[in-house]
């Protein structure tokens, strides 16, 4: 089915903060599986690893690509990224973020760009019971742990070229 026959359209951001250079090739293939469109990520070296490198990609494409494409770079196992997807008619946003230690978080993003935390999963950091695991739940719910590991990686990589691509289907 092409774009066009889809009424809403979205957009969103891949960052990928970091990854050893001999997987730029792969990532760069997994990103073109999604988007249907060659790729040309600009690759530049991350700070904290003298073998890393980093890359932006701005996408558009149908609600739920962005889902796609975390789950096509999270099967690049020494990689750190998020998945940024912008919220579109009756469509909430989303982030995923990955890291190898800590695995793949994904929250739900509202138009002004805070995290939601879903009622069940509210109910479910209470039923910890008591304040210090219900506080532990709830920064996890907030992929806290996640931004704390990633935060290093993200301001390295200020001032990085952004590349714009639509999805094709």
């Amino acid at each position: 089915m092409s774009v066009a026959a889809h009424a809403a359209l979205t957009q969103g951001v891949v960052y990928i903060h970091s990854t050893p250079s001999s997987l730029c090739p792969h990532i760069g293939w997994a990103i073109e599986s999604v988007l249907g469109a060659s790729v040309k990520l600009s690759w530049t070296q991350q700070p904290l690893g003298r073998t890393l490198m980093r890359a932006e990609l701005t996408w558009s494409g149908v609600p739920g690509t962005g889902a796609h494409l975390a789950s096509a770079l999270r099967r690049c196992q020494d990689v750190r990224f998020e998945v940024v997807e912008d919220p579109s008619a009756g469509v909430d946003g989303a982030r995923w973020t990955y890291t190898p230690s800590l695995g793949v978080h994904h929250t739900i993003v509202s138009t002004n760009g805070d995290t939601l935390i879903s009622e069940n999963r509210l109910r479910a950091a209470l039923a910890a019971g008591d304040p210090s695991s219900v506080r532990r739940e709830l920064e996890i719910a907030l992929g806290s742990p996640w931004d704390t590991e990633l935060e290093p990686f993200r301001h390295a990589g200020d001032n990085a070229p952004v590349r714009w691509l639509h999805r094709v289907s």
